[in-house]
């Protein structure tokens, strides 16, 4: 068994800490100074996210959802989200599973060139 306190944590502004990662999930603590955002983004896996203190913005494919300390978020694989602190903010953040279907660091070689070619062409 591992245990972690949440608001105890030695967490920087925008620098995610991993409290625990394996094949079934991965864990991960965030501090957001009020504020500072994640912008629109997409995460492979099914993402469940949990505010530990302060209060947040989140704007997803669904509508647009405030909350503060209790409040739980979930994510489709791929749903596109914004997150804003409106105060100084401690964010959980679970990814199941890990990595998800077409996660970079679940590719074999071969697909991460094909990805980063046709990126590249898709930048162009």
């Amino acid at each position: 068994m591992q245990s972690w306190d949440l608001s105890d944590l030695e967490l920087k502004p925008r620098l995610p800490e991993i409290l625990s990662s394996s094949d079934d999930a991965r864990v991960i603590a965030l501090d957001l100074a009020a504020g500072e955002s994640l912008d629109e983004h997409e995460v492979h896996e099914r993402a469940f996210l949990v505010v530990v203190s302060g209060e947040i913005e989140v704007d997803g494919g669904r509508g647009t959802e405030v909350g503060g300390p209790g409040l739980l978020v979930e994510f489709e694989p791929r749903e596109r989200h914004r997150v804003l602190a409106r105060s100084d903010a401690r964010l959980l953040l679970l990814l199941t599973p890990w990595p998800g279907a077409g996660h970079p660091g679940a590719m074999e070689m071969r697909e991460k060139l094909y990805t980063r070619r046709h990126a590249a062409k898709r930048a162009d």
